[in-house]
């Protein structure tokens, strides 16, 4: 069952689209809709409590993704998508993130580079609390989701400094794992080694430093290694088990 999209008051049909197509995602992603599932635009506009127009739109992004197959007018079957589909998929997000960090070298105002400093300060605080708790053998699962928020608002902002909308959305529509997959791959890796990620947190200053002094090509680099490296990480698993 494809979870229902909410909808804002007052919203277009773009944003109903665009909650249907991230839904729709999810769900393929999740395993929800499952590779080779025959679906009807009025059986997921049902599902979704939408009408079936943005669930159409949605479709048709969906479609250009490579993530279905049409068969009929109103028909659709969900591709199943070879490892290789995956592998490219991979690739492309990598290169976009780069591509961000290089429009935000150029454009990162110096009120949205000190707010990336302040966010990384934040972080430190969290780490620090984390080390002290688990030497004494406390929970640390509050902080650890703290962190992770950090890490996503420090993602957001260095988007922001890029200023391109346009960028960003193919950035959105290209990652290989929404952002609950996301998150919940790195609470179940972390679960597995508390360590885990913490390899790459040093970057993040480093790509700070980067956007600070307008050199693009270290910021995209340094971004480069760190996408290519956590998406490997987060792929050590079956996409089954997902």
């Amino acid at each position: 069952m494809v979870k229902p999209t909410t909808e804002r008051t007052g919203a277009g049909a773009e944003t109903r689209a665009d909650s249907a197509y991230q839904a729709l995602r999810e769900a393929i992603g999740s395993g929800t809709l499952r590779p080779g599932q025959k679906v009807t635009e009025r059986g997921l506009a049902e599902q979704l409590d939408v009408s079936p127009t943005p669930v159409r739109e949605a479709l048709r992004r969906l479609e250009q993704d490579g993530l279905i197959q049409r068969t009929g007018p109103r028909t659709v079957v969900v591709a199943d998508i070879a490892e290789r589909a995956i592998d490219d998929l991979a690739e492309v997000e990598v290169g976009l993130r780069g591509l961000v960090a290089r429009f935000a070298a150029r454009h990162a105002a110096p009120e949205q580079l000190d707010a990336l400093d302040a966010i990384l300060d934040a972080a430190d605080d969290l780490l620090i609390v984390i080390a002290a708790r688990h030497r004494n053998g406390e929970d640390v699962d509050r902080h650890i989701a703290a962190l992770l928020d950090r890490m996503q608002d420090f993602n957001d902002a260095v988007n922001a400094c890029a200023a391109n909308p346009v960028l960003i959305r193919l950035l959105e529509q290209s990652q290989v794992f929404s952002r609950p997959e996301r998150r919940a791959l790195r609470l179940e890796k972390i679960a597995e080694d508390d360590r885990f990620g913490l390899d790459r947190y040093s970057g993040h200053r480093a790509l700070v430093r980067a956007l600070r002094a307008g050199d693009s090509q270290t910021a995209e680099q340094l971004v480069i290694q760190d996408a290519q490296g956590g998406l490997a990480a987060l792929r050590e698993r079956p996409r089954d088990s997902r």
